[in-house]
């Protein structure tokens, strides 16, 4: 008898991406915090007991640590949302961590146009 290679993992990352895309809904409509600016879910991560959940997310507008604070206190409001939209036993509880890639790029982008400008100059 040959056994089918787990789908484990594989589901696993359906779970964490039909999380990503239910909090993204769940923090647009339904969280109501005005210190919540315009977030941006950039990933989700799921333990493989579904029991802990790594939220990433950035901000287009906004205070980073307030927003960070405001979803942190709000982890449990939305995980009962997740728990109503999800068809699993185990909904995560949610730690929400703030991704700094974008402003990363953004410097990294800075700094070649930076650099090719200086170059254009010098020849």
């Amino acid at each position: 008898m040959v056994r089918k290679k787990s789908d484990t993992p594989n589901r696993s990352l359906k779970v964490a991406d039909q999380i990503q895309r239910d909090l993204t809904e769940l923090i647009a409509r339904e969280l109501k915090d005005p210190r919540v600016g315009m977030v941006t879910i950039q990933a989700v991560e799921v333990t493989p007991d579904y029991a802990h959940a790594k939220v990433f997310f950035s901000l287009l507008v906004g205070d980073a640590e307030l927003t960070l604070e405001a979803l942190n206190q709000a982890a449990g409001f939305l995980r009962n949302g997740l728990f109503k939209r999800l068809h699993i036993h185990t909904v995560p509880t949610l730690h929400f961590i703030y991704d700094r890639t974008t402003e990363h790029a953004a410097d990294m982008n800075a700094l070649i146009a930076k650099a090719v400008s200086s170059r254009a100059k010098e020849d």
